[in-house]
């Protein structure tokens, strides 16, 4: 199934979902030189985001978040990518800084139905994520 989005960086990716429910604060909510989700209320507590597509509905917290994206890039913890319902555009900056191809706006189906563990291809130049069968 493929959905439009709105690409705002990078390029085609194609990887595993981690999904999210809830907000993800790059500073404090994970660990930059593991990956793992660090943040109690995460209903993704222990999970690596490294080499996944990281779903989830939007940033909260701080304008340090583009740097932690830049140290998860750096240390080979960061994410193949990032979907959000809606970009914040701090850290939209700190995707383009990292290089990590970014994308929201997804049309409302897919975030009714995306689960973690389904391979994804995220295309922002194109404007579309998709659930690969």
């Amino acid at each position: 199934m493929r959905f439009k989005c709105r690409g705002l960086y990078g390029e085609r990716t194609e990887g595993f979902a981690l999904v999210s429910r809830k907000p993800i604060s790059f500073l404090g909510d994970v660990d930059s030189s593991t990956g793992v989700v660090i943040d109690e209320n995460s209903d993704i507590l222990g999970e690596k985001i490294t080499g996944k597509i990281l779903v989830f509905p939007f940033t909260r917290g701080s304008t340090v978040g583009p740097y932690v994206l830049l140290r998860l890039k750096k240390r080979g913890t960061a994410p193949l990518a990032i979907v959000n319902e809606k970009g914040d555009p701090i850290v939209v900056a700190g995707a383009v800084i990292a290089e990590i191809p970014f994308v929201d706006r997804v049309e409302e189906e897919f975030f009714k139905i995306v689960k973690s563990g389904v391979r994804l291809i995220v295309d922002p130049k194109l404007g579309f994520v998709e659930l690969v069968e």
